[in-house]
């Protein structure tokens, strides 16, 4: 009787476990819900931060990070995702030397990339605070710079365990960013609103998410480290042939230009606001004061709710990346378009409730969280501006997984130039809305949404030509839209039949309001979405699936 070798053995184990790692759904849980419980405290941290700084102080915080996120992007946007691709790829084709080899010279490319962009949010941190006409900026500028040089050496290593479809570290060193930030800055901006008012405020609450970024990258390079010594894996096969340095970086380079060029987008379209929404309304007559102020209100409570359900569609977008850059790399069509196609009713189905449940709970969500931070008249305004806004979550979330089918198909230029459109459709309509009297910011929210189809529907063309899916209309679209819009039906039926107007209710109410409907809600549209078939078995989790055979 032969026994099976040791290298067979573990070549079937690591099959195995590179089935288990390549679950789309499974990655997505993972950094989904942490990404979710990050945009929570997010949302939760924002409100002390608002009793704490004021207003005022809200609006110079939200000043600063248009300018920083785009800096981010230019220097850890690409990078990280053409990793991802790339050790994806050669893990698949069984070189782990290579692999080994992508990520040193990756993070050697962004901690340059990393100190450059430091260096220069420092050194001109003035001239850009003057240039948004918010020049009590400048000291959270420069606060906030250093964790540009630490998020481009995480991106390293979050490109590298993701391409091996090991989600993990990455959740929990965004967990940490945040607790860093909830345990950090707070503190420092009361310590600054009490020695240097708003500016100084803000400044603190800056210099706090530098810190969370500083411990979120020693964690990650810990979990390397440790990894790396408990690992048995063979770093590089006999018949391996080494690519060069110069080599990889030159296809590092080669992927990521066109990445980070179509993820910048985004950051400069939200930098643009930052400088031309306060200077459009005060053209339209409006006082200086309550320009800024709205602004703060649009780009901090609004956006920042917002961004919850947002989180999903980006852990599903770093997970399709590897997914689809894998199933290539082996020649298996057939499990690109699953994937693909699995992506986009996933993108649907978080979306779409997501989009409608908020935009009916807009005013009693801000109440809940702003009240005493903002004045009612305030808060109706923001409720406004959210019950629109709302509207972009799902398109944002397809643009999101079109953009990662793309990129892991390696055409990556695509959603560069279909988002670049998008953003010049929403600056356009921007300038026209916005200097109007009476429209004023309300005119914001619709430039986004613009924005989003007109980068979403040439997305998906794409999409169907390079991966081979056909679109399902049914599956994709009418299934998840009934169902969310019944779940729409009966949450706006028990809000305005037992709780009515927000600006009357106590704090209890509100949550109690707020949890009934939610509840109900998810209860709805999981039903729905189960007996339509919007949601199919192989879309739960493993114990999840085994409950419902």
């Amino acid at each position: 009787m032969l026994l099976p070798s040791k290298a067979s053995s573990r070549k079937k184990k690591g099959n195995a476990m590179t089935q288990k790692q390549k679950s789309l759904v499974g990655g997505v849980s993972i950094l989904g819900l942490a990404g979710l419980i990050c945009k929570v405290v997010g949302v939760l941290y924002r409100i002390p931060l608002a009793h704490i700084i004021d207003p005022m102080g809200i609006a110079i915080y939200h000043k600063v990070f248009p300018a920083y996120n785009l800096l981010l992007t230019i220097s850890s946007a690409g990078i990280p995702v053409a990793i991802s691709r790339m050790v994806s790829h050669y893990v698949t084709k069984e070189q782990p030397g290579n692999a080994k080899k992508i990520f040193k010279t990756a993070l050697y490319l962004l901690c340059a990339l990393g100190l450059i962009t430091t260096l220069l949010l420092m050194l001109f941190s003035g001239n850009v605070a003057a240039w948004q006409g918010t020049e009590e900026a400048t000291a959270g500028y420069l606060c906030i710079a250093p964790s540009l040089f630490f998020v481009c050496a995480m991106s390293a290593y979050r490109g590298y365990m993701q391409g091996k479809r090991h989600m993990l570290p990455t959740a929990i060193s965004q967990l940490i960013e945040q607790v860093g930030k909830v345990a950090v800055a707070l503190p420092l901006a009361a310590v600054g609103m009490a020695r240097g008012g708003v500016a100084w405020g803000a400044a603190g609450a800056l210099l706090g998410s530098t810190i969370g970024e500083g411990a979120a990258l020693l964690y990650m390079m810990l979990q390397h480290h440790r990894a790396g010594k408990k690992s048995n894996e063979i770093l590089q096969r006999e018949n391996e042939e080494l690519l060069s340095g110069a080599t990889i970086a030159k296809r590092l380079v080669t992927v990521a230009i066109p990445i980070t060029l179509g993820a910048c987008i985004v950051p400069l379209a939200g930098f643009i606001d930052s400088v031309m929404l306060t200077g459009l309304m005060e053209k339209a007559g409006m006082a200086r004061e309550d320009a800024l102020i709205r602004y703060g209100a649009y780009s901090g409570p609004v956006l920042t709710l917002i961004n919850v359900p947002t989180a999903l569609a980006m852990a599903m977008s770093t997970n399709l990346v590897p997914s689809i850059a894998s199933g290539l790399a082996r020649g298996d069509r057939e499990y690109v378009a699953r994937e693909t196609s699995t992506g986009l009713r996933m993108a649907s189905v978080i979306g779409f409730p997501c989009s409608i449940g908020m935009s009916i709970l807009a005013q009693p969500l801000l109440y809940l969280c702003y009240r005493g931070s903002y004045t009612p008249a305030q808060l109706n305004v923001a409720a406004e501006l959210l019950t629109v806004s709302s509207l972009t979550i799902v398109l944002f979330t397809m643009v999101q997984a079109t953009s990662g089918i793309l990129q892991g198909a390696g055409k990556q230029r695509i959603p560069m130039y279909t988002l670049l459109l998008g953003v010049a459709l929403k600056i356009a309509l921007n300038y026209t809305l916005v200097r109007i009297p009476g429209v004023d910011i309300h005119g914001a929210p619709f430039a986004s949404l613009l924005c989003y189809t007109a980068s979403m529907i040439p997305n998906l063309y794409y999409v169907c030509k390079y991966t081979g899916y056909r679109f399902h209309v049914m599956d994709v679209l009418v299934k998840p839209l009934g169902c969310a819009l019944v779940m729409g039906a009966v949450v706006y039926g028990v809000w305005h039949l037992l709780f009515g107007n927000a600006e009357m209710l106590s704090g209890m109410m509100l949550v109690l309001g707020i949890c009934l409907c939610v509840l109900l809600g998810v209860a709805v549209y999981a039903l729905s979405a189960w007996k339509t078939g919007a949601v199919k078995r192989d879309d739960l989790p493993g114990r999840l699936r085994r409950k419902f055979k």
